[in-house]
């Protein structure tokens, strides 16, 4: 999977990214290496969060896709 980031340099030195396709998905890092470390750890992080699937009624299929 690939993701686009964006990347900002942060005023009081550093900086932060966020992942557009993953809303609230943002990190922060000393270095640009850094933040590319902590890149992946946000971004594993995000994905990692148990959804609740929504309640099937009538009518209704819940599917689990991979992504």
């Amino acid at each position: 999977m690939k993701l686009k980031v964006i990347v900002h340099e942060a005023e009081e030195g550093g900086y932060w990214a966020e992942v557009p396709a993953i809303p609230g998905c943002a990190t922060q890092g000393e270095t640009f290496e850094a933040l590319l470390n902590n890149l992946y750890e946000a971004v594993e992080g995000c994905l990692s969060v148990d959804v609740v699937p929504p309640s099937a009624g009538a009518g209704t299929r819940v599917v689990e896709i991979a992504v």
